[in-house]
């Protein structure tokens, strides 16, 4: 076996930041299917097998991400290398803003693994990553100006209403199918033997994986989460109905990428119930082969269209949800979270929009009302956006702009969230039977922190009965136009006058 060029590698990377070593080697064959490459990294702490991968043209890369400050030494095996080659390298401390990856705490909340809460105010841009590079630098800035903490999006790309143009890129070498041939299934699907789909699924195309880590890098810069949809049936491809070993590989190759990303969240499916071609047996054995993989334990869950999954499964620690019922979702929030004790993520609730279909035409105030309900219930909620009129960019597929009104008021939702006390909401049990209240989850700061939401109601005045000798400031928050009327300390019993409009929020801080 031939001896490779030296290794390259940085000596200092910041804790929880990729470490990254390349080398050059073999290209004959099919380096991808024909090579390997690993290495295990050790430091005070810690130590973690990290696959690597072929990234074309004789470069193979591993990436890590270190959990703790100090020395780390990592031995580096391949198939190619006469024996394991040691290296050196000194972990610092992380950079400003860089709190880790967000992780589950007390069962039904997260935060950072510094401990700093995390709270998910989450949209959706399917495709986003494989528009035109314009396009893709758009989303990125109406990003850095949005209150969003997430963002789901595709690895593959997708094929469905308003969104049927070739992809910036596609996954695997090889030729697609001519669209111009196809005709479309009420939920979007196509028959893969229709057509002259010639892929090498043995073969990636490491620029489009090059495409996917820039833009998971560039959302880690912003702050942002990236839920990574792993599969999806809205496809004319044939990436949905790959064989369990192509999928497999498929897997490996993806985790071995981003992996090492902090932002980095796996969905195993977009609509899981959608895809014909696979049992749930296989999405069990899907989620083994990502357990077994990823070596940081990642967050991981899988979303649902008519049916939902069990989400009591013990690889799955979030719930990811998308209605299914016509017109109620953020109401069943605390429900789920007694079922399955787990964080409830409503990532489809609906998208603000006109199009002719139920889930892509609800109002800018119905869905800031979505996202109240699910937040003080204790969840986390997801947008989209789907409104027609502006050169056929809808914001939920590619990105883009953003034209609607209920965005523009998700970071009043974001900055009083952060305002909870121990990091987490939760329905008070003791709340009034024409009332949502909503306390702190932390039994630690229970009668403290009161957050109260009216919805589509409008009352003129509300009564509280609070313990006796404890006093509370009480703020009137209008979520609609994000004003706000200070009604001074109360204690007792004691009424408050309220607008007669919908949508407010009243919070009350014990004093002192």
């Amino acid at each position: 076996m031939a001896q490779t060029q030296q290794i390259l590698y940085p000596q200092m990377v910041r804790r929880w930041d990729v470490f990254e070593l390349s080398l050059t080697c073999p290209r004959d064959g099919n380096p991808f299917a024909e090579q390997w490459i690993r290495a295990v990294f050790n430091g005070e702490g810690e130590s973690v097998n990290a696959d690597g991968f072929y990234d074309g043209d004789g470069v193979y890369r591993v990436r890590y991400m270190p959990s703790f400050t100090g020395d780390y030494t990592a031995a580096v095996e391949a198939s190619f290398l006469e024996q394991p080659v040691s290296i050196r390298f000194t972990v610092l401390p992380a950079g400003d803003g860089n709190h880790g990856p967000v992780h589950v705490r007390s069962a039904v909340h997260f935060a950072y693994v510094d401990g700093t809460p995390y709270h998910a105010i989450g949209t959706t841009c399917y495709v986003w990553t494989w528009q035109s590079d314009a396009l893709v630098e758009q989303t990125l800035e109406t990003l850095r100006h949005s209150a969003f903490t997430k963002i789901r999006f595709c690895v593959f790309p997708k094929h469905y209403a308003y969104n049927l143009g070739e992809p910036y890129s596609y996954p695997y070498a090889g030729t697609p199918m001519d669209s111009s041939v196809l005709t479309m299934d009420n939920f979007g699907q196509y028959d893969e033997h229709a057509g002259g789909n010639d892929w090498d699924f043995s073969r990636f195309n490491p620029a489009h994986f090059r495409r996917l880590e820039y833009c998971i890098a560039q959302l880690q810069a912003l702050h942002i989460e990236a839920d990574l949809i792993l599969f999806h049936p809205y496809d004319r491809w044939g990436f949905s109905c790959m064989t369990p070993a192509e999928d497999a590989r498929y897997l490996r190759y993806v985790l071995a990428r981003v992996s090492a990303y902090r932002n980095v969240w796996w969905s195993l499916a977009n609509e899981y119930d959608l895809m014909r071609h696979k049992t749930i047996a296989d999405w069990e054995e899907i989620a083994r082969v990502i357990g077994k993989h990823d070596p940081y334990g990642r967050l991981c869950s899988i979303h649902n269209c008519l049916q939902m999954y069990d989400y009591s499964r013990p690889w799955i620690t979030h719930c990811s949800i998308q209605r299914t019922e016509l017109h109620m979702t953020a109401e069943f929030t605390d429900r789920w979270r007694q079922r399955y004790q787990k964080p409830v993520v409503l990532d489809e609730i609906a998208y603000e929009g006109d199009l002719p279909y139920g889930w892509g035409n609800i109002t800018g105030e119905e869905m800031l009302r979505r996202f109240w309900e699910c937040a003080v219930r204790g969840g986390y909620p997801g947008h989209g956006e789907t409104l027609l009129g502006y050169a056929d960019i809808l914001w939920w597929s590619h990105g883009g702009a953003l034209y609607g009104e209920s965005h523009k008021r998700f970071k009043l939702l974001a900055d009083i969230l952060k305002q909870t006390p121990g990091g987490g909401l939760r329905i008070n049990p003791d709340q009034g039977w024409d009332e949502i209240c909503a306390i702190p989850e932390d039994e630690r700061y229970r009668g403290q922190y009161y957050l109260y939401y009216f919805s589509f109601m409008r009352p003129s005045s509300h009564a509280f009965s609070m313990a006796e000798g404890e006093q509370y400031s009480v703020t009137v928050w209008d979520t609609w136009t994000m004003t706000k009327e200070e009604k001074g300390v109360h204690q007792g019993k004691f009424s408050i006058s309220l607008p007669a409009r919908p949508y407010i929020a009243v919070q009350l801080k014990r004093v002192g």
